[in-house]
């Protein structure tokens, strides 16, 4: 991203072939983010802008204006990828392998607007030339601004910036610097990236420049010393200065700065300066830093410390305001005083205290809902037993339902009952010492259980043939074919 010096650079070539000239033409193409986010549009930029001498380019920070000879005039900002591009000079700071000399293709790509100016007559005779802004990625900034030209940095958008450490080094002072950092209680280097602090700091600036300063970009603008303040203000004013007087241009950059070998990050053998100190890669205010940790040490406190004196503190979840953990001997005493306060309300304290011990009576006996209670087994209650028997009981709320017990089935089948009394929920163990009510016929070793029969079996084929004799003795109205059941149920 365009920083101070990069926005510098821009500044050295308008001037170079722009200044003191007049723009005959100027053609501007629609686009309602790069216009319109500020409240201009191309139409009135190219409007206002053909037919005017340039009187002036400079800039502020990362912003750069150009006044005319009569309002208004223009301010501009480059964002990620905007630069403005010559048909005669080449701009660039930055080139990549064989991609070096004039642009081949004119007018260029993602061209927001196009000036023409003439060939100067008189003066320097400086040839003609076409400046063309251009923004891939529409993150740049175009707009008009209607004051007098002595006035435009006193007018928004740059009334709201904070000073050039450069142009404005009458105002960039230690004091002020002081004033800034101790009446904030942000990392550093968020303070240092915010424009209306200071403009033209960018994410590779701040690093170098807290790098000179040997301060983490993480401990807390308010607690810096007055030593720490004044290497902050001379690094800055250094770094800043050299970027600009370079036009940004690294090769022209110390081998000793951080910026020449920041940018491998996660390559083998890389981030190493060459007095070996090693480069590690932090996150700031969102934004990646680089930093030495052997010279930019933490002296105070730091944005995301944790207290490291019990280790078996939990970070909190996100979102949520870090309480202090406090000592157990106040906890127990706030507890207490917290106890002994009378509550408000209509009903008196021993009566609160009453209901409450009831209450808890209450939840102890039953199980909780949000989890099944466990059975517990205890011993047989009834009669004397020869052996302790432990049986399963189930839960109180679920044990009245099986309180009342169905009524002992006729059948004389002595398992059948068991098994019945044993699907209702209820234990039929009865003592050893009883004799059961059915005679069960001997156990005849081998012999399958269904050839066992009680030993009432002639009763029950009597009580059979019985039952069949008085069914029979009912059917005293014969039916007729096709006539309602009904019918004979009345006849009968």
């Amino acid at each position: 991203m365009p920083e101070i010096g990069e926005v510098a650079r821009i500044v050295h070539y308008l001037r170079k072939h722009l200044l003191n000239r007049t723009i005959s033409t100027c053609v501007a193409h629609t686009d309602d983010i790069v216009y319109g986010k500020v409240g201009c549009s191309a139409e009135a930029f190219q409007a206002h802008t053909a037919n005017r001498l340039v009187t002036n380019v400079a800039q502020q920070g990362k912003y750069f204006y150009l006044t005319f000879d009569k309002p208004p005039h223009a301010v501009l900002h480059l964002g990620m990828t905007g630069w403005m591009k010559f048909s005669t000079d080449d701009s660039r700071y930055y080139k990549q392998g064989k991609d070096k000399g004039l642009e081949k293709e004119w007018p260029p790509k993602y061209v927001k607007f196009l000036w023409k100016v003439d060939k100067e007559v008189g003066g320097e005779g400086r040839e003609e030339v076409e400046v063309a802004f251009v923004d891939p990625r529409r993150l740049a900034r175009i707009r008009l601004v209607e004051c007098e030209a002595e006035e435009i940095r006193k007018t928004s958008p740059l009334k709201e910036n904070g000073p050039d450490p450069v142009v404005d080094k009458e105002i960039f002072t230690v004091e002020f610097m002081s004033k800034l950092l101790r009446r904030k209680k942000v990392p550093v280097k968020a303070l240092l990236l915010d424009q209306a602090n200071i403009s033209g700091v960018g994410n590779w600036v701040a690093d170098e420049v807290l790098y000179m300063a040997r301060l983490h970009p993480e401990q807390y603008s308010n607690t810096f010393d007055d030593e720490q303040i004044k290497r902050l203000h001379d690094s800055m004013v250094n770094v800043c200065t050299l970027a600009v007087d370079t036009l940004s241009d690294s090769s022209q950059f110390p081998e000793t700065w951080l910026m020449k070998h920041r940018w491998n990050k996660g390559k083998k053998d890389s981030n190493v300066l060459p007095n070996g100190e090693k480069i590690t890669h932090v996150t700031v205010g969102g934004r990646t830093s680089a930093i030495v940790p052997s010279v930019q040490k933490k002296t105070a406190a730091v944005a995301g410390d944790v207290e490291s004196g019990d280790e078996t503190a939990v970070r909190p979840a996100k979102g949520k305001k870090r309480k202090a953990a406090s000592q157990d001997s106040d906890d127990e005493a706030k507890a207490e005083i917290r106890d002994l306060k009378p509550t408000k309300g209509r009903r008196g304290t021993a009566g609160k205290k009453a209901s409450s011990g009831a209450t808890a009576a209450r939840a102890a006996e039953r199980p909780s809902r949000a989890k099944k209670a466990k059975p517990s087994y205890a011993e047989a209650d009834g009669e004397e037993v020869e052996e302790t028997t432990l049986v399963k009981t189930s839960p109180k709320r679920k044990a009245r339902k099986s309180v009342a017990t169905k009524a002992e089935p006729k059948d004389n089948d002595a398992n059948g009952g068991a098994e019945q009394a044993a699907s209702n929920g209820v234990d039929t163990a009865e003592p050893a010492s009883k004799t059961p009510r059915k005679a069960i016929k001997a156990e005849i070793p081998g012999e399958r259980r269904s050839a066992r029969k009680s030993a009432d079996e002639p009763a029950l084929q009597q009580q059979g043939t019985n039952e069949r004799a008085r069914a029979a003795r009912k059917k005293s109205v014969d039916a007729i074919p096709g006539e309602r059941q009904s019918t004979r149920a009345r006849a009968k």
